[in-house]
């Protein structure tokens, strides 16, 4: 059966929840994200675009190349309850579909053809959305989810388009090869040394070629080129939580053993967010004393997946909680409140070096296992001398950081 996958995207997304609630920014220049000196914009309206800005660039660039544009600082829960109506109104008119962020969704609308047509009902979906919303929404319809996407991104602003079978390649052709997703910098920069910078020359490309270029990926990369893409819809479901605890095998009051087993959950937990693209806004600690007693406390914060955020509430959070004194057999870290979306959303506070370091730290665990980066303060003097991960028993990788 031919298949008819539907992406959806929220245009300018930040920007337009902004002006949702205050109205005098509509039709001015606006950049949201961090306000600091290294500040990085996360979002910008289409009235910035002119000036050459984009998200992801330094904010006091931003402001220099459009002096005129209004700064916001950003503020998450008011994206997670825009989020919330757009995600409860695809979920009441769609049995299947996946959030694949945030703003970003991938509908299964197979065999809609034969009762109503596909092309009708997103049309009528989209408007349900404004209607009920007020925020503006893109839609692309083709046989899968890599041209869908980039049709959403060619219907921009706050329009729609479907490319019927058989008319993958011939749309895809006239497109910069950026175009296609799974293509970033090094490998644009690695096509363009071939002399390939539209996709049309990437589709008449052998294959072979380009994997011997990019490997693997490369295979990925002239597939899509070329309309080619048979993943599934992942159905949504909405995860409550994520925990650890950790049992210990004598039961201790060492304030500093304690807070070391708490920081590595943390880690830990925020590492499996990052890795899941999820956000958290709730922290809860746990403790079970000796006579099996047990306390929790629990606390709320931006939405985040960052450890430097999350780590200490939780340290907050034990601070508070431990007042018995007693001897402590067990602890543990839950996250809660989850929602879909990119460290991105937490932008507002950073700057690019720190999520520079985010990106590092996350490829090595991704590579040699999550165990392989840890703080200093995770490990116990034992296990430092050992050379031994206290965790799992393998040799950590020490890195040394010196301070500029």
């Amino acid at each position: 059966m031919e298949r008819s996958i539907l992406h959806m995207d929220m245009d300018t997304f930040f920007v337009e929840c902004e002006r949702r609630e205050n109205p005098g920014l509509i039709n001015k220049p606006v950049l949201v994200g961090g306000t600091g000196s290294r500040g990085i914009v996360s979002a910008c309206s289409y009235e910035t675009r002119p000036y050459g800005i984009h998200s992801g660039m330094s904010m006091p660039m931003a402001k220099r190349m459009c002096p005129e544009a209004l700064i916001i600082k950003g503020n998450s829960m008011v994206y997670t309850k825009y989020s919330k109506l757009v995600t409860d109104i695809i979920g009441n008119e769609v049995p299947v579909f996946e959030k694949s962020s945030i703003d970003e969704f991938y509908i299964d609308l197979t065999g809609m053809d034969r009762y109503f047509g596909t092309y009708k009902f997103a049309k009528q979906l989209r408007q349900k959305i404004i209607d009920n919303t007020g925020l503006p929404i893109s839609f692309g319809l083709s046989q899968n989810k890599v041209v869908s996407k980039v049709a959403t991104g060619e219907a921009k602003p706050n329009n729609q388009m479907r490319i019927d079978l058989g008319y993958e390649r011939s749309f895809l052709a006239p497109l910069p090869i950026r175009k296609i997703p799974s293509v970033g910098k090094v490998s644009a920069s690695r096509l363009r040394d071939l002399g390939i910078h539209m996709v049309k020359s990437l589709q008449s490309m052998p294959k072979e070629v380009i994997h011997s270029v990019l490997g693997k990926n490369g295979l990925i990369i002239w597939e899509r080129a070329n309309g080619i893409d048979t993943r599934p819809i992942t159905p949504y479901s909405e995860r409550k939580s994520i925990s650890r605890e950790r049992t210990y095998e004598g039961d201790t009051a060492n304030i500093e053993s304690l807070k070391a087993t708490l920081t590595a959950m943390g880690e830990s937990l925020a590492f499996q967010l990052r890795m899941d693209d999820r956000l958290a806004s709730c922290v809860s600690v746990k403790i079970k004393y000796s006579d099996f007693s047990v306390y929790s406390k629990q606390g709320r914060l931006s939405y985040t997946s960052a450890d430097h955020l999350l780590i200490p509430k939780i340290l907050e959070l034990f601070e508070k909680l431990y007042e018995r004194r007693l001897l402590i057999r067990l602890v543990g870290v839950r996250f809660s409140d989850l929602v879909g979306g990119h460290y991105q959303i937490n932008l507002f506070d950073d700057d690019s070096k720190r999520i520079g370091l985010y990106t590092a730290m996350d490829r090595m665990r991704q590579r040699f296992g999550a165990s392989c980066l840890m703080r200093a303060s995770t490990m116990d003097v034992k296990s430092v001398r050992s050379n031994r991960n206290p965790f799992n028993g393998e040799p950590p990788i020490v890195l040394a950081h010196r301070r500029q």
